[in-house]
């Protein structure tokens, strides 16, 4: 990894912000993508990933976003993305009310990310009062952008 790439901010990104950024290029959520590929580091494990590219390729998609577009997201995803693979102790934690929504935690938690951007309740109520040095903050898409340290 580059200097330049060390001292950018690491932050996952949950599927529901990749695939809202796909359907809407000018909302918040495609802005915060931005934002993240531009200044940040997108980070990925193998089921945030597996996660993206199963509800990517559903077919409720088909009439919004082409296959070659499908096809580039994901490999764009996972070119600019830092890859972290999960210790065993954190796979075996759960915090969420959402079991699934879990794997999202872990990689944060893995790549010591700075944030975790979801529109999803489960994870955004999630009490990170179990956090020891780690600076991990949940946000909405809205807070991310509103966030002046976001990705500065």
């Amino acid at each position: 990894m580059s200097p330049d790439a060390a001292r950018r901010q690491r932050v996952v990104l949950d599927s529901n912000v990749w695939i809202s950024a796909a359907l809407n290029r000018e909302g918040t959520p495609a802005l915060v993508v931005r934002r993240v590929l531009e200044r940040g580091i997108p980070v990925f494990s193998a089921a945030t990933f597996t996660e993206l590219e199963t509800r990517l390729w559903r077919p409720k998609f088909d009439r919004y976003l082409s296959m070659e577009l499908r096809q580039r997201i994901l490999h764009d995803a996972s070119a600019a993305a830092l890859w972290v693979e999960i210790p065993r102790e954190l796979a075996a934690r759960t915090w969420s009310r959402d079991p699934d929504d879990d794997h999202f935690l872990r990689a944060s938690l893995a790549a010591e990310a700075s944030w975790l951007v979801s529109g999803d309740d489960d994870l955004l109520s999630i009490d990170l009062s179990f956090q020891e040095g780690n600076p991990l903050r949940i946000v909405s898409p809205a807070q991310a952008i509103a966030e002046p340290g976001f990705c500065a």
